[in-house]
C-alpha cells in the first residue's frame, strides 16, 4: 500500500483501524472460531481525552488448554494516522499479552488493571519493554486480596502470537509472566538470572502460563 492509497482509505473510511485489525487477525488465527471476551476502557478516561487510560481495550481468548490468553489494544498504533504510515515500529512496537491459568475470562479481570498500570508507566516514563526484562512488584501478590506467591513479572516473546508487519509498522507481542518473590530476589542479585529463570521455566511450562497458585520457585 502506498502512502497515497493509505491516505485515500483513511479519508474514505473514518472507522478504519489497520493496527487493531492486525492484532485481532493474529489472535483469530490462533483461536479460529473462538469469540473473545472484549473489555473496552472508558472513553472519557482515555489519554486522548485527558484521562490516564492509555489502552483502548483488551481481548481474552479461551485457549481450550486450561488458560486464558489476554491481549491489549493500545501499545501499538491502532488507527489510521498519516504520521504513522511506513514507520519501522508501530508506536511502542508491541502489544502486551498474558497467559493466565483460569477457567473463565471473568477470573482474569484483575490482570487487566495490572496491564493498564504497566501501560501507564510506559507512556509516562517512555520506558518500554523487551523480552527478558523484569517488572518488580511491591512484595505483595499481583492479584490483590489473595495469598498468591506470584508477586512480580518477567517478559518473554509470546510463545504463540507472531509479530505482524502492519502499514503503521511492526507489532510484536510481549508476554508478561508471573514470578515469585524468591525468583525476583535472585534477579535483583544478578540480572543474568532472568535468562536462567526463563530456561528453567520453559522446561516445565513451554507456553509460560502464569499460575497464580504456583508455590514452587525456580531460583
Amino acid at each position: 500500500m502506498t502512502k497515497e492509497e493509505y491516505i485515500k482509505r483513511m479519508n474514505e473510511d473514518e472507522e478504519w483501524a489497520p493496527g487493531w485489525d492486525a492484532v485481532a487477525d493474529e489472535f483469530e488465527r490462533l483461536y479460529p472460531g473462538v469469540e473473545p471476551a472484549h473489555y473496552a476502557t472508558n472513553i472519557q478516561s482515555r489519554a486522548m481525552f485527558g484521562g490516564e487510560e492509555f489502552l483502548d481495550g483488551f481481548s481474552i481468548y479461551d485457549s481450550g488448554k486450561g488458560y486464558q490468553h489476554i491481549v491489549t489494544f493500545g501499545m501499538s498504533e491502532l488507527y489510521a494516522n498519516e504520521d504513522s504510515f511506513g514507520e519501522e515500529y508501530s508506536k511502542w512496537g508491541y502489544e502486551m499479552t498474558m497467559k493466565l491459568k483460569a477457567e473463565k475470562h471473568e477470573d482474569c479481570l484483575w490482570a487487566l488493571d495490572m496491564l493498564s498500570n504497566i501501560a501507564r508507566y510506559t507512556f509516562h516514563s517512555e520506558n518500554y519493554y523487551e523480552p527478558a526484562e523484569c517488572v518488580p512488584g511491591n512484595g505483595t501478590p499481583l492479584h490483590i486480596g489473595t495469598n498468591s506467591k506470584i508477586t512480580a513479572l518477567i517478559t518473554v516473546m509470546d510463545t504463540t502470537a507472531l509479530a505482524q508487519d502492519t502499514v503503521n509498522g511492526r507489532v510484536e507481542f510481549i508476554q508478561f509472566v508471573g514470578i515469585t518473590e524468591s525468583e525476583l530476589d535472585a534477579i535483583k542479585k544478578d540480572i543474568g538470572n532472568i535468562k536462567v529463570l526463563i530456561e528453567l521455566m520453559r522446561k516445565d511450562n513451554p507456553n509460560f502460563i502464569t499460575d497464580m497458585d504456583r508455590e514452587k520457585s525456580y531460583l
